[in-house]
Parts: structure tokens; C-alpha cells; sequence
């Protein structure tokens, strides 16, 4: 038997990540923290992922976010590309980040 397609997106600079409908990135104020809110979970990404997870939305490609990360930062593009794919694949691997749908007019 076949198994079935993961429906789970496959990181790449070219992709163009988005929270999922069902997902919000919010502030908690209680907590004074940053929250991912789905169905039945909570996450609660570091500094840093908030950081990154702000910046998709859908439009910018993954390259364009390292490419912002990087200057930002002054730092080495490589080093980020890595480090932004590995935290974008966890979360979409996850379920709280989707591919961008094309638009159509």
C-alpha cells in the first residue's frame, strides 16, 4: 500500500512561508510572551523565531528573509540560511507554517 503524501511543506529559499488559517502569531500579555496559538496548542517561539516568523507572510521567499536576517545582522548569509530553514522546517514539520498559495486573478 502507498503511503499517503505528507501534506507538511519542504523548506527551501524559494519557498514562501505563511501561518496556516487556523494559526495566529500573538502577544500574550499575561505571560509577556509571544505565542503561535492553533487548536489545542500553544507554542511559544524564542526571541528569535518571533523575530523570523514576523517576516512571513506569505510574500517574501525564504531567500528574501535570509537575505533581511542577514544584513540585519551583519552576519555571515550561509550561517543564517541554515539556521533560518532548520526553524522554519521544525515549525512547518509541526504544522504551524504552510506554503503561500499562489495568487489567481
Amino acid at each position: 500500500m502507498a503511503e499517503p503524501r505528507s501534506r507538511r511543506m519542504s523548506v527551501e529559499e524559494a519557498s514562501r512561508p505563511v501561518l496556516p488559517r487556523h494559526a495566529k502569531l500573538k502577544f500574550d500579555d499575561s505571560r509577556k510572551v509571544w505565542v503561535i496559538l492553533a487548536p489545542e496548542r500553544v507554542l511559544a517561539p524564542d526571541e528569535i523565531a518571533v523575530e523570523i516568523l514576523q517576516l512571513c507572510d506569505g510574500a517574501r521567499s525564504v531567500a528574501v528573509i535570509i537575505d533581511l536576517l542577514a544584513a540585519k545582522y551583519t552576519a555571515p548569509r550561509e550561517d543564517i540560511g541554515v539556521d533560518v530553514i532548520a526553524m522554519l522546517q521544525d515549525l512547518a514539520d509541526k504544522g504551524f507554517l504552510t506554503q503561500a498559495r499562489e495568487q489567481t486573478a
